[in-house]
């Protein structure tokens, strides 16, 4: 066998293996999708119906909308409606990943330039995000129904502001630290000042790190169970929490309406990251500013 065809026969068992690979982790998420459009009779079919036939809006339109004869039933009426969850969701996320980013970017940068944490101290901080938060949850929510913030959008943003805090500085710094100092230096020589050599130098420069740790962050709050499930019972219950609902119900497990809640879970995530898939290729290639 010549050396070429060594290298071609390499290549397609690359290829095979990735092959292989790809469809292994695809397939959940074609069946949750499948499954979405399947009308009740093909949910619990043997053999599996791998396309549904014919396909139907109604675990959609029951889930999301609460039509048909089903959405009337007291199962149904026990929980809160998608969409408010899906805003709940949506404010608790977007900010806590805000507030996480903006505190992070500022103390990666006295971590960066003046070493306001040393090694052992960034390590310390990262160590604080690895801890299981079931070990918090049962303090956390008597301190937090003692300041009232239990069942709050309040609560659950700042718990997880300060959860996924360490996550945004370990990664900002790593970005800020590519960024040359001398162009920081030849700023202030021009009479820029501190905070505007951050804001207007710095941070730009490293716009693709940011969007890429934002949505980092983004993904662990809008996923997040645990302590959304314990913190927000009724007022502030997110979607992963009212995904939970379905999975055992006096009605029976209802794959397709829990199957439809999920796409609908994943389709924003999947938005922002289409919308901002420029910036996450250079963002997470860690190089888009050299020396």
């Amino acid at each position: 066998m010549t050396k070429s065809q060594r290298r071609r026969l390499a290549t397609a068992g690359r290829i095979g293996a990735l092959t292989v690979w790809g469809a292994f982790v695809v397939f959940p998420i074609y069946w949750m999708v499948a499954t979405s459009f399947k009308p009740d009779t093909q949910w619990f079919a043997w053999p599996p119906v791998y396309f549904p036939d014919p396909p139907t809006l109604s675990n959609y339109m029951n889930v999301w909308f609460g039509v048909e004869e089903y959405a009337q039933t007291q199962y149904i009426k026990s929980f809160q409606k998608p969409l408010v969850a899906l805003a709940n969701s949506t404010i608790i996320a977007c900010t806590a990943t805000a507030l996480s980013v903006a505190f992070g970017a500022v103390i990666a940068y006295g971590a960066s330039r003046h070493k306001i944490l040393s090694e052992a101290r960034m390590f310390q901080l990262l160590m604080l995000r690895m801890m299981p938060p079931i070990v918090v949850v049962a303090p956390l929510s008597l301190y937090y129904s003692a300041l009232g913030l239990l069942d709050t959008k309040t609560g659950l943003i700042l718990i997880y502001f300060i959860t996924t805090l360490p996550y945004a500085v370990w990664m900002t710094k790593s970005f800020i630290d590519e960024v040359p100092r001398e162009v920081e230096q030849a700023a202030e020589l021009l009479g820029a000042s501190r905070w505007r050599v951050v804001f207007e130098i710095v941070l730009p420069l490293i716009r693709s790190g940011l969007v890429a740790t934002f949505l980092f962050i983004l993904i662990l709050t809008w996923s997040e169970y645990l302590l959304a499930f314990i913190i927000g019972k009724t007022d502030a219950v997110t979607l992963p929490v009212e995904l939970s609902k379905y999975q055992g119900t006096s009605e029976g497990r209802v794959y397709g309406r829990q199957a439809a809640l999920a796409v609908g879970i994943t389709i924003p995530l999947m938005i922002i990251g289409l919308m901002i898939r420029k910036h996450l290729a250079r963002g997470f290639s860690f190089g888009m500013v050299r020396r």
